[in-house]
C-alpha cells in the first residue's frame, strides 16, 4: 500500500469540496423548459455543430426567466435506440451571469430514453447512482435533478413531454474543483492509475453491476491528473444493474447477458488494496443504504426495497471471505 498515503494526503490538501457553481449547490429539483425538434437534433451527427435554442428556468421566487443556449445530441446507443437522446448544453458567459447557471459553460443533460413514468423513474435511479458514488470517493461529477418540460417541434404538430432529467457538471469544472487537470489521451495503461482511487471506482462499478465502462479506453471514464496521480472518475450509469433499464446491455467482454449479474472488471493490484476497499465499503454500508432510503417519495417503495436488496447482495459478498475471494480477488484482470 505504498501509494495509499500519498493519495490520502492529496485528498486532504486538494480543496476538492470548493468552487461548486450555484447550479450544483442546491439539491432541490430545478424546473426548466426546452423546445426543439428531436428529429433534427438526432440527425446531426457532427459533434461540433450545435442548434440554437432557449432554456427557460423557474426562479426561487416562482417567476420564470430564460437564457439563450446551444444544444446537440450526445452518445451513440441512445441516439440510435431511444426517442430522446442525451443532450449537451453550451452556455455563453454573457447569458449565464446572474443566473443559476453562472460558471457553467458546458453541461450534460440526462433525459429519459422514452416518455412515461417508468422511464422517468429510470432517470431517478441513475441519479441515485451518482449520489451513491459521491459517498465512496471525493472524485465525482456534481449533478442536479431537473423537472423538464420539453416541447418537440413547433406549431400545431408540436408535442409536449413532462420528463425527469438531471444536469451533470462539465469536466473542466470538475478539474478546477479538484485542483487537477483533465488527462488528454485516447487511452491510459491501468498501471498508471492511482491505486486507491482506482480500486474504489472498480468496486463501485461492481457494486452497481455496470460493465459499460473502461478506464483503459476512457469509455464513460474521465481521468484527472494531479501531482503525478491519474485519477479515474466514472459517469453514465444507465446500463447498470442498479438502474436495470429495459434497453440495458452488458459488455461483450463480460460473458453474461444479464445486467444484474455482477462481474468484477478491475485490474489486479496489491491484495492489501482489495482488503482496504473491502473494509471501506463495509463501513459505508449504512451510509449508502441511507442514501437509498432518502429517495422515498422519488421512487416507489418497491423500487426502494429492490435497490436495497440489490446492494445487500454486494455487501453479503464482501462479508463472506470465500465469496469475496472467488468473486472479486480471483476475478481481477491481469495487466
Amino acid at each position: 500500500m505504498k501509494r495509499l498515503l500519498p493519495l490520502l494526503l492529496l485528498l486532504a490538501g486538494s480543496g476538492y469540496a470548493q468552487e461548486v457553481t450555484p447550479l450544483f449547490k442546491s439539491e432541490e429539483p430545478l424546473s426548466i423548459r426546452l423546445g426543439f425538434s428531436i428529429r433534427e437534433l438526432k440527425k446531426n451527427t457532427n459533434d461540433t455543430l450545435y442548434t440554437a435554442s432557449v432554456l427557460a428556468y423557474k426562479r426561487e421566487a416562482g417567476t420564470w426567466d430564460s437564457i439563450k443556449i446551444d444544444l446537440r445530441a450526445r452518445g451513440h446507443f441512445r441516439r440510435a435506440n431511444c426517442f430522446f437522446p442525451p443532450l449537451r448544453v453550451k452556455i455563453k458567459k454573457s447569458q449565464s451571469d446572474n443566473t443559476p447557471f453562472a460558471g457553467n459553460k458546458n453541461l450534460k443533460l440526462v433525459i429519459p430514453c422514452q416518455s412515461g413514468k417508468s422511464y422517468n423513474d429510470l432517470v431517478i435511479k441513475e441519479y441515485l447512482a451518482y449520489q451513491l458514488y459521491e459517498q465512496v470517493t471525493p472524485y465525482y461529477f456534481n449533478t442536479r435533478l431537473v423537472n423538464l418540460t420539453l416541447v418537440d417541434g413547433r406549431g400545431r404538430n408540436s408535442k409536449t413531454h413532462e420528463l425527469t432529467a438531471f444536469f451533470i457538471e462539465d469536466d473542466d469544472l470538475v478539474a478546477k474543483r479538484l485542483k487537477t487537470k483533465t488527462y488528454k489521451a485516447d487511452k491510459v495503461h491501468p498501471i498508471k492509475l492511482a491505486d486507491t482511487a482506482t480500486i474504489m471506482q472498480d468496486f463501485f462499478q461492481y457494486m452497481i453491476s455496470n460493465s459499460d465502462w473502461s478506464a483503459v479506453q476512457l469509455h464513460n471514464i474521465v481521468v484527472f491528473e494531479s501531482k503525478n496521480q491519474l485519477i479515474p472518475v466514472a459517469y453514465d450509469f444507465d446500463m447498470s444493474g442498479l438502474v436495470n433499464a429495459p434497453y440495458g446491455q452488458v459488455s461483450e467482454l463480460v460473458g453474461t447477458s444479464n445486467v444484474r449479474e455482477r462481474v468484477y472488471r478491475g485490474f489486479c493490484r496489491n491484495p492489501k488494496l482489495f482488503e482496504y476497499a473491502q473494509s471501506e465499503y463495509l463501513k459505508l454500508e449504512p451510509v449508502l443504504m441511507d442514501v437509498v432510503a432518502g429517495f422515498d417519495g422519488n421512487l416507489h417503495p418497491r423500487d426502494i426495497a429492490d435497490t436495497k436488496r440489490f446492494l445487500d447482495e454486494f455487501f453479503t459478498t464482501l462479508k463472506n471471505e470465500k465469496n469475496f475471494r472467488e468473486n472479486i480477488l480471483q476475478k481481477c484482470r491481469k495487466f
